[in-house]
């Protein structure tokens, strides 16, 4: 690929990236356009289905919590998915106790909701001292872990537990 073709096919994703998430908002994120390669074709995918759902009731007793705090790196003590340790973010623009995400359209696919079973409670882990609570998505009716009344999400760009990559304008760490 030629570097003017890169330049090019990155300006759009950036352009994709700000638009997404400000949803029906007058204000952007401020994502860099390296939140989502030109290269790669979705390489924002989310985390898998597991990772956003609920661990299954074969997961150990630790493991069934919905989220916990853990120590991650200079972050200090964070929220994180009990299922598989990812970092947990809160967008700015969602407004607490609303029942409503703002995070829609190309927004939810790089950063996918929190979510739990249609029926299931969040449960609190080790060190988790705020409320969780649940909303229904109105884009696809799936349960939405909330903490202390504002939705939780991922983002797509952290791979392993302990990445923090999603810090961004209007995207914050949850601190318990």
């Amino acid at each position: 690929m030629s570097p003017r073709t890169l330049l090019v096919s990155t300006a759009f994703v950036a352009a994709f990236v700000a638009a997404g998430c400000a949803g029906n908002q007058a204000a952007a994120t401020g994502a860099p356009a390296t939140a989502a390669p030109a290269t790669a074709g979705p390489a924002t995918a989310a985390p898998t289905a597991a990772a956003t759902a609920a661990p299954t009731a074969a997961a150990t007793t630790a493991a069934a919590a919905t989220v916990e705090a853990k120590s991650v790196g200079t972050m200090g003590t964070v929220l994180v998915a009990g299922s598989n340790g990812m970092t947990v973010y809160q967008f700015a623009m969602d407004v607490k106790d609303s029942g409503t995400s703002n995070c829609t359209s190309g927004c939810i696919g790089i950063w996918p909701a929190l979510t739990v079973p249609a029926g299931a409670t969040p449960v609190a882990g080790p060190g988790v001292t705020g409320k969780l609570g649940t909303i229904t998505r109105a884009d696809n009716g799936q349960l939405q872990v909330t903490y202390n009344g504002l939705p939780l999400y991922f983002f797509s760009n952290d791979k392993a537990p302990g990445d923090t990559n999603g810090v961004y304008t209007n995207w914050n760490i949850v601190h318990p």
